[in-house]
């Protein structure tokens, strides 16, 4: 059973339909990109998984459980950790501020500083700016606060809306190996990403957006070297196998 099922989901910003029967799933364990050009719908499709957009059609089911129009909170709750584009960090707050609040469905103290732990050795730098005001960080420094305040709910199910957007080149590969990390940690993860090469070089299958709709899904081996993809969204050719 896949650990995350997206099945035909409608969803509009008011009388604005943004997805048209999106399907999708994410079996545990993956690593599955969406990808798609901007204003495909790839943030709504996430921001409807994490109850934040109200679906008008179709069902979301995690874990087994339907949570189609469930509160945020409960959806976190349940296992769900949603990195929003932009980074979007209370800049007026530390860094330990931030990491804090990431847990706030949290009880267990002991668990807490397990994770607090495990953030800190996936992003050593942070360890370094604890007590920083998180606006003063650099814009990778803030991605890495972003990843690591949605890793303290201790979510089975990580989404990732854009980690590399803005970031310099050597920032991009630290990004892509921290979630390669993550995910070999054991958290299932669900990325968006517009460096598709990138989100394909580490997926295991990926699905293509276009106009609020799923085109094309496949391995991401597949999609990496299908003509269509490539001349879209890898620039230009397909890469070789």
């Amino acid at each position: 059973m896949p650990l995350l099922e997206v099945d035909a989901i409608d969803a509009s910003y008011g009388r604005v339909g943004v997805l048209v029967g999106v399907t999708l799933h994410v079996d545990e364990g993956e690593i599955v990109t969406l990808i798609g050009a901007n204003g495909a719908g790839k943030t709504t499709t996430l921001r409807a998984i994490s109850g934040l957009v109200r679906i008008g059609r179709g069902t979301i089911r995690f874990a087994g459980s339907e949570i189609a129009n469930v509160s945020p909170d409960e959806i976190v709750r349940r296992g769900i950790g949603h990195s929003p584009e932009g980074r979007r960090v209370f800049a007026r707050m530390t860094v330990r501020e931030n990491l804090e609040l990431g847990a706030y469905t949290r009880s267990s103290r002991r668990e807490f500083d397990e994770d607090f732990e495990r953030v800190l050795d996936v992003f050593p730098r942070l360890r370094e700016r604890l007590e920083q005001k998180s606006g003063t960080l650099s814009g990778g420094e803030q991605q890495m606060l972003a990843i690591g305040r949605a890793l303290m709910s201790r979510p089975r199910l990580l989404m990732l809306d854009e980690p590399s957007l803005g970031l310099s080149p050597i920032l991009v590969e630290t990004i892509f190996a921290v979630i390669r990390d993550i995910n070999a940690r054991g958290t299932t993860i669900l990325l968006i990403e517009q460096n598709a090469r990138q989100a394909l070089a580490i997926a295991n299958r990926g699905y293509v957006l276009e106009t609020g709709r799923i085109a094309l899904t496949d391995t991401a081996a597949n999609l990496m070297t299908s003509e269509l993809v490539g001349a879209a969204y890898l620039g230009g050719a397909a890469s070789s196998p």
